[in-house]
């Protein structure tokens, strides 16, 4: 089967089948051998491993997947690409194609009838505006995996591991952290992929804590907590938290909390480690 990492290889492909990059889908084909060997090796897949792609494209890194794993299981919004995907994968039966939207896929079901319900990891080219909506809906509904590595916005891989008082810590910085280790594996230019992106990319794995590092009374009220926090960055933490309408809280509570934290009235969310979110949210609750 022809590897479709050569350029000349994914563009006889998209010419056979007349194919129309989707700007919805947010369509980027990644085409660059050496990034798929890192995507592959990073990611630690071995022949004991079950896979979970996300947007698998064409078929590009599902060969290479397939390849290196037990099994993979390629889910595609785009039914457009299922007829491609069946020929370009046609050579391999470790890979099962679902076409569907994998926020309404029953992931837990798939870990169950494809793994005996024991961790999968997961590996995905996501589009970019959709990227973190499916990073915490794996994590918030709690499937069993072992790691998430995905190609995502430069500045999107950035914010997910920077920590308390730089611009980029925010929400998802804290969100991420909690559920897993993140680690920048490689920084990837416009020019490998088809269309080209207007950003850099780069590939952050995500490797899953056995034990979330704070234990909390509450992960959504924490999750709440922080989100509020970040809503209006420019005001001070009591502000932000006594404004969100969801959590009902008075300003007496939370500055009652923060004296109790031994930290100042003052203080903007951006200041807080997951620690003192942790230790926020269990006094508030």
């Amino acid at each position: 089967m022809a590897n479709l990492g050569i350029p000349q290889n994914t563009i006889a492909v998209l010419q056979k089948y007349n194919f129309n990059f989707q700007k919805r889908f947010g369509q980027n084909f990644l085409i660059d051998t050496n990034v798929l060997d890192k995507i592959i090796s990073s990611a630690e897949i071995t022949k004991e491993d079950c896979v979970l792609e996300i947007g698998p494209g064409i078929g590009t890194m599902t060969q290479y997947l397939a390849e290196s794993a037990r099994e993979v299981v390629a889910v595609e919004i785009d039914k457009n690409l299922i007829p491609i995907l069946q020929d370009t994968l046609s050579a391999y039966d470790n890979v099962t194609i679902i076409n569907d939207d994998i926020l309404k896929v029953d992931i837990a079901k798939l870990v169950q009838e494809k793994n005996d319900g024991k961790p999968i990891k997961v590996v995905a080219n996501l589009p970019y505006y959709i990227t973190t909506p499916i990073i915490m809906g794996l994590f918030e509904s709690h499937v069993p995996l072992k790691s998430i590595t995905i190609m995502v916005q430069k500045e999107v891989a950035d914010r997910m591991q920077v920590g308390p008082g730089t611009k980029d810590y925010g929400a998802l910085s804290l969100a991420v952290q909690f559920y897993a280790k993140p680690q920048i594996v490689a920084n990837v230019p416009p020019n490998c992929f088809i269309p080209r992106p207007n950003v850099g990319s780069a590939v952050i794995k995500l490797t899953r804590h056995e034990e979330p590092p704070v234990q909390v009374k509450s992960e959504r009220f924490m999750f709440d907590l922080v989100r509020a926090s970040f809503n209006q960055r420019r005001k001070t933490l009591v502000n932000g938290l006594t404004n969100a309408p969801n959590l009902q809280l008075t300003k007496e509570q939370v500055l009652e909390a923060l004296d109790k934290m031994g930290v100042s009235a003052q203080i903007r969310g951006e200041a807080l480690t997951l620690e003192q979110f942790g230790l926020l949210s269990d006094l508030l609750s």
